[in-house]
């Protein structure tokens, strides 16, 4: 079990194409040993480490503390596997537990199955020490343990630290339509070299989320101190030590230095994005504005981040019906947005290409399960830089 003072192997998950951003963050927080995977990024550090990457990581998912990890190709091999943990020394009496699985593995084309067979293992084990066996809670566990599948390569079984994952800020409700995940919104930002020393507008805002990202990154406001952690049920979990941390986490706060201008064309949206923004306590830093996503007026005149969200169609006949939108976008970013740089997340190349403009940067990234690209346009005075064709 992970402790004060004695590093050992951790592991932050993240989103597709943000593994470097994650590793970056992770350098600049002085941890040790950071190594990109896919999907992941291993390090190393203690109990303290693991409360401070929690707290400010801000394209991180999930940071877990590998258990076990071996080459499985049975239900015996994994149940053997996970039966060589340690269970009685991470979960108390009384406390319950949750098994959540990641990835494919042949063996196991049902990844309920792989889960219940680590179950099964923690369960005999504790059953045999303890003479009774810990509940499975699915819903609000003590201990969340995380199996990640891989095929051709070791299983690992891990201690989720986090719980809830990190784009959970706790400013947003959850439910409804999927917009785009904080952590996600939070690595564009830092992808295009966000800091708050420049102006930023959202044409699009929808719920807000880039805007509070923004926010956030803006008067380094770490984005986890208003939200719980697995990590604070553990058995090692020092309180005096977490609060410390927030302590320290906190300290850097300062002013938005440039404005954070967040506009949408529908009411409820700017009604929504106002209520995330003051739950963030972030709502004094963000100008909400009504206007069409086509008006692009800088209020700074000149220069600044423009970063957009456009719909890309899910279902067949709806892109078709935004080809239109795209190419008026770019008509208006080539006529308005003089010496900014636009950053638009495009989820469908055919909707990219209508934008007209020949992107200086592609960079691939996963939103959920549907493979985008991160469109860099740098607007210098006078461009015409139409895309051929």
């Amino acid at each position: 079990m992970i402790e004060l003072g004695k590093p050992q192997p951790l592991t932050a998950t993240c989103a597709r194409g943000l593994e470097r951003v994650l590793a970056d963050e992770l350098h600049d927080l002085g941890v040790d040993s950071v190594a990109p995977d896919r999907g992941a990024v291993m390090f190393a550090g203690d109990l303290r480490t693991v409360y401070d990457v929690n707290l400010r990581l801000r394209t991180a998912m999930r940071v877990l503390a590998p258990l076990v990890s071996g080459a499985v190709t049975t239900r015996d091999d994994l149940y053997e596997l996970a039966a060589s943990v340690a269970w009685e020394e991470i979960i108390a009496d009384r406390q319950t537990f949750a098994v959540e699985v990641v990835g494919k593995h042949r063996s196991f084309h049902r990844t309920t199955f792989a889960g219940q067979v680590v179950k099964d293992a923690l369960v005999d084990r504790l059953r045999k020490i303890r003479g009774r066996r810990p509940n499975v809670d699915r819903e609000n566990p003590d201990m969340r343990l995380h199996l990640r599948l891989v095929d051709n390569g070791p299983l690992t079984l891990s201690l989720d630290s986090t719980g809830e994952p990190l784009s959970h800020r706790g400013y947003r409700p959850r439910g409804g339509p999927a917009p785009l995940a904080e952590t996600l919104a939070a690595g564009i930002l830092l992808l295009a070299g966000y800091d708050g020393s420049e102006p930023l507008l959202d044409p699009m805002c929808g719920t807000g989320t880039f805007a509070a990202e923004a926010a956030l990154i803006a008067t380094h406001t770490p984005p986890g101190l208003h939200r719980a952690f697995a990590f604070e049920r553990w058995g090692v979990h020092d309180q005096l030590t977490f609060e410390e941390v927030q302590h320290e986490a906190s300290h850097g706060h300062r002013d938005a230095p440039q404005p954070i201008i967040a506009r949408d064309r529908a009411d409820r949206a700017l009604r929504a994005t106002g209520r995330n923004l003051k739950a963030a306590r972030i709502e004094r830093w963000v100008e909400l504005e009504q206007r069409d996503a086509l008006d692009l007026l800088l209020p700074w005149g000149t220069g600044g981040v423009i970063v957009a969200n456009p719909p890309y169609g899910k279902r067949q006949g709806e892109v078709e019906k935004l080809f239109g939108l795209y190419r008026r976008f770019g008509d208006s970013l080539k006529k308005q947005a003089t010496g900014a740089t636009a950053w638009i997340l495009a989820g469908e190349p055919r909707l990219a290409k209508n934008i007209g403009l020949k992107p200086a940067r592609r960079i691939p990234l996963f939103n959920g399960p549907i493979e985008c690209r991160l469109l860099k346009f740098e607007m210098y005075e006078g461009t015409k830089k139409h895309k051929a064709g």
